[in-house]
């Protein structure tokens, strides 16, 4: 029990930044600001938005979960000083152990090798599978941004398990119609796919090449939904937000739960720790900066598209901000939205694969994952061998999988990850307290437990399904661990690793 709960010293997390295998230091305050804005406004608030007002009903007509109505906004605030709490916490941790890792490094340092080996495998839910649902929500929007101009064959635009979950009779009746081999039905989502295998691409040119396409990604996104908003707040029509909260706290905290996923990813600027110059200073900066402005941000499109149209016809449509802009008559700034919701879910996409790379090679270097995992090019000093991996393992999934599916167990990893960093940082305050702390958490225990209690809170939230998933993911995790991690760890100088 002792070797299961043994912590990495913060000494060795620090020192590995002079080690040969360490990554360049590239990345300034403002590229963290535009990374965090560039992996959190994406698929969830041109897509999840919808599903979290109106809510979700299965192929039999079942409820999944409550819809939020107009109340979105208030979810969208919940989130808020949920997300701002343990954006703290990660500030505080980030700034101690600027390393790659991101919460699996802070778990190693304050609450042990097993735990931060659950929040490793755990991360792969928010990045690996999140990126899944990105990359399908991606497809839609080019899929309408294309309309009108290029047709593709639906049966080339439509992953298997989308269609096989479908509540559309015609999505779901393609089961039938698709053309068939050896009586499988040929459903793929090629434009998913084909999204995933450029961005990887990019990020294999080296760091600053990926930071400079963010940034111009990013420019474009918040332009699009200024243009969204301003024509928006034109054809608000006030009856729509009644009623305001149709199922009471229970659509608003099950809205919560599911938009959850349009506030993951401003965690992955810490991944980026490593590669950050002056991270003391910049890593603060670059979490909390771009979480604020992305809440306000959220906030003001809640309110405008609940305005534009009746909630209820959110629900039916994979990209409800085209969709509202559409519904009122505004089809030519409908493709400009969707052009940016293109740009907008392409950067999410390029932050998440940037993530979870180092994820793992941060796990490789301790000796948790196969050395292989830890490899870095010699010319661009990225993870190399990760990065392919992941980028084909997100490309295939996304080729038929569906996003309503992955959504889920995005947000309840996500979720999971937050509660053990809010409880991470206080720990350390107890069995290090002289430590020096360049960003400091105000009333950190206030901030750590309530922090937590919100993230749980939150998780409650969502669908019986997602538990009993996350939970066999958690115990697959554990057999990995027990049969190959805790006998390469390199923490008990295994000769092989070190």
């Amino acid at each position: 029990m002792r070797a299961l709960f043994a912590r990495k010293p913060i000494a060795d997390l620090i020192s590995e930044e002079g080690h040969p295998n360490s990554l360049k230091r590239a990345l300034s305050g403002g590229d963290l600001i535009m990374l965090a804005i560039g992996a959190v406004i994406g698929a969830g608030i041109f897509g999840t938005i919808g599903t979290a007002a109106a809510g979700q009903t299965d192929a039999a007509g079942h409820v999944i979960r409550l819809g939020a109505g107009p109340a979105l906004i208030i979810s969208f605030v919940l989130l808020g000083a949920c997300c701002g709490l343990a954006g703290l916490c990660y500030a505080e941790l980030a700034s101690m152990i600027p390393q790659a890792g991101s919460a699996y490094a802070y778990s190693y340092a304050t609450l042990g090798e097993v735990v931060a080996w659950i929040i490793g495998w755990d991360l792969i839910l928010e990045y690996a599978v999140g990126n899944v649902a990105v990359a399908i929500s991606w497809g839609d929007y080019f899929k309408s941004l294309m309309g009108g101009w290029v047709d593709f064959p639906p049966w080339l635009t439509t992953g298997y398990r989308t269609a096989l979950l479908s509540t559309d009779p015609v999505i779901h009746g393609m089961l039938n119609t698709a053309p068939h081999v050896l009586g499988i039905p040929i459903l793929i989502n090629v434009p998913a796919f084909g999204i995933v295998a450029l961005i990887s691409g990019l990020l294999l040119m080296g760091v600053r090449e990926s930071a400079r396409a963010n940034n111009f990604m990013v420019a474009v996104k918040l332009i699009v939904l200024a243009l969204f908003i301003i024509m928006g707040v034109q054809h608000i029509n006030p009856k729509n937000y009644t009623p305001f909260a149709p199922n009471g706290f229970n659509g608003i905290h099950q809205g919560a739960a599911i938009v959850f996923f349009a506030y993951i990813g401003f965690d992955a600027i810490s991944t980026a720790a490593e590669e950050t110059k002056n991270p003391q200073r910049n890593l603060p900066i670059g979490i909390l900066g771009g979480l604020a402005i992305c809440t306000v941000i959220y906030i003001i499109i809640g309110a405008v598209i609940t305005g534009m149209v009746p909630y209820q016809q959110l629900g039916s449509t994979a990209d409800p901000l085209a969709f509202a802009l559409n519904a009122t008559g505004m089809t030519s700034i409908a493709k400009i939205v969707a052009l940016g919701a293109v740009f907008s879910m392409a950067a999410v996409l390029l932050v998440f694969q940037y993530g979870q790379p180092r994820i793992f090679f941060a796990m490789a270097r301790d000796g948790l994952l196969p050395r292989w995992a830890a490899k870095l090019s010699r010319r661009t000093r990225i993870p190399y061998v990760t990065t392919l991996i992941t980028g084909g393992f997100v490309a295939l999934w996304a080729l038929i999988g569906d996003a309503n599916e992955t959504y889920d167990l995005t947000n309840i990893g996500t979720l999971f990850a937050f509660t053990l960093v809010c409880v991470g940082v206080m720990v350390l305050r107890h069995i290090d307290p002289d430590r020096k702390r360049p960003f400091r958490v105000p009333f950190v225990h206030v901030v750590g437990v309530v922090g937590a209690g919100l993230c749980i809170y939150t998780m409650f939230g969502l669908p019986r399904l997602a538990w009993v998933r996350f939970g066999w993911w958690l115990v697959i995790g554990l057999v990995v661990y027990l049969v190959y991690g805790i006998r390469n760890s390199t923490l008990r100088g295994n000769p092989s690793r070190t």
